[in-house]
């Protein structure tokens, strides 16, 4: 091939595994289905790569390129620091590297693209030095890419918290009405550094060339009929839904062995999957409460188990988790009595394998939209236990639009108690409205088929894409 027919874009994720995979699998359809271009992938961080983070890595095709950015330090910030804040100031120490590598590339060939995601704004700066276009790789759904670009306008109207409204409810063009309550967190509190980077954020939307959305048309058809019909309303660049970008292959498949044996043993769609990604973490009290909850449901489960965090929902997020034993943390017990009934491990397990499988009936997901794309893709019915980020509003449109999800009721609390667990794994498992999620996840899971097919809407928009990205590369080197 001529190396000037190449097209090469530059891809930067946020710090942080779950922002890493689908900017990698984004990279590897694009190459997939054009292969006149190239990627390299840019990674900031603030230590050493995790092991996971280098699996990936290594196992990337000859056609990406990553490169780790030298680790920012964190000494002279206070301990506790919120993730968000800790991941942007990741990224934005970083930009002295970012500006070395791209000058390195650009010495070498031409860019026809930048793209990263809301955490990594700051790039842009950068990116325009060198004349590259600027693209956002939105890792979540239309939906909350809508509210975000109704933010500042809200920002300008609402004198109080959104929560004191009169009406707490947001409603934006072609999504279900959101509570104020179910807003992302850093809208929660706007007089916090975090509402004010976000602010800033979005703000910078409207100056990019494109975004990319990994979701797509047949499942979020009013949030990206209204994004693409009203682009000037928003003032926003165009959309493009090229999803649903999903990881493909487990990266440590070996070790999810026991998983997997078990399942084999196990009726079809009979067993409840209870996982809370890569970082949530739940309360001591809670994590009791969804044991004795699942015990008490008498539902086949296996269930991905974290050391408990009462400060913060998302501690694993950016420290992972070191191997421990359940039972430190399990009710007294529990383990003996659900020794038929469950298994239980400790971190981590091959999540895709798992919901591929035929024994998997259901799955209790924290709603980040890596596992909730997963969920689509294997057709798997969902108990929707939002965390923190932007996960309730994921958990409303999964519930209220979308209908593949039930949602447990917390007490007046914040404590979802064991009979309601236990009562909502009965019917997603077994019940009638379980039959019904089950049945409207593989109308969606063969949509999202449909759209990945060869002349689906969202291969349309990648090549849509691509073109105008090969359009640069041809105008350059002429």
């Amino acid at each position: 091939m001529n190396p000037a027919a190449v097209s090469h874009i530059v891809i930067l994720p946020a710090p942080g595994i779950s922002h890493l995979i689908p900017f990698v699998e984004f990279a590897k359809l694009l190459v997939s289905q054009h292969n006149n271009f190239h990627v390299t992938c840019i990674i900031p961080n603030n230590g050493s790569p995790s092991q996971p983070t280098k699996a990936i890595v290594e196992a990337l095709p000859t056609s990406i390129d990553a490169i780790f950015l030298p680790p920012v330090r964190f000494e002279d910030l206070p301990e506790g620091i919120n993730p968000g804040i800790q991941i942007f100031l990741t990224v934005s120490r970083s930009l002295p590297s970012l500006r070395s590598v791209l000058e390195s590339l650009l010495s070498k060939t031409h860019l026809a693209a930048f793209l990263t995601d809301l955490f990594g704004v700051d790039t842009f700066d950068v990116a325009k030095e060198f004349n590259i276009p600027s693209y956002i790789f939105f890792p979540s759904s239309a939906s909350v890419f809508s509210l975000f670009l109704h933010i500042p306008k809200l920002d300008e109207t609402v004198p109080c918290e959104f929560r004191d409204l009169p009406e707490p409810v947001i409603k934006i063009p072609g999504c279900v009405p959101i509570h104020a309550k179910d807003l992302p967190d850093p809208l929660q509190e706007r007089k916090s550094e975090m509402y004010e980077w976000f602010l800033q954020t979005v703000k910078r939307f409207n100056s990019v060339d494109g975004i990319a959305l990994n979701s797509f048309t047949e499942m979020e058809f009013g949030a990206v009929k209204a994004l693409q019909d009203g682009a000037e309303a928003y003032n926003s660049p165009p959309v493009y839904p090229i999803g649903p970008i999903v990881q493909t292959g487990s990266s440590s498949e070996k070790d999810g062995s026991e998983c997997l044996k078990w399942l084999d043993s196990q009726p079809r769609g009979s067993v409840l999957y209870v996982s809370f990604g890569s970082g949530g973490t739940l309360s001591g009290a809670q994590l009791s409460e969804l044991a004795l909850g699942l015990e008490m449901s008498g539902q086949k489960f296996l269930w991905v188990v974290r050391r408990p965090n009462d400060a913060l929902a998302a501690a694993a997020y950016l420290s992972g988790q070191s191997q421990f034993d359940p039972s430190d943390v399990l009710p007294d017990g529990f383990l003996e009595r659900t020794k038929g009934q469950g298994l239980v491990v400790p971190s981590w397990a091959p999540q895709t394998q798992i919901l591929s499988h035929g024994a998997t009936g259901g799955f209790i997901t924290h709603c980040g939209w890596n596992s909730t794309l997963e969920s689509v893709v294997l057709g798997v019915p969902l108990i929707a236990w939002p965390l923190f980020a932007e996960q309730k509003m994921t958990a409303v449109m999964l519930v209220e639009d979308v209908k593949v999800a039930l949602r447990p009721k917390a007490n007046e609390n914040g404590l979802v108690g064991r009979e309601e667990i236990a009562k909502v794994v009965k019917d997603l498992i077994e019940g009638e409205e379980g039959k019904r999620l089950g049945q409207r996840m593989r109308e969606l899971k063969d949509a999202a088929n449909r759209a990945l097919s060869k002349d689906g809407s969202s291969t349309r928009a990648l090549s849509e894409l691509a073109s105008k990205w090969a359009n640069v590369e041809a105008s350059k080197v002429e």
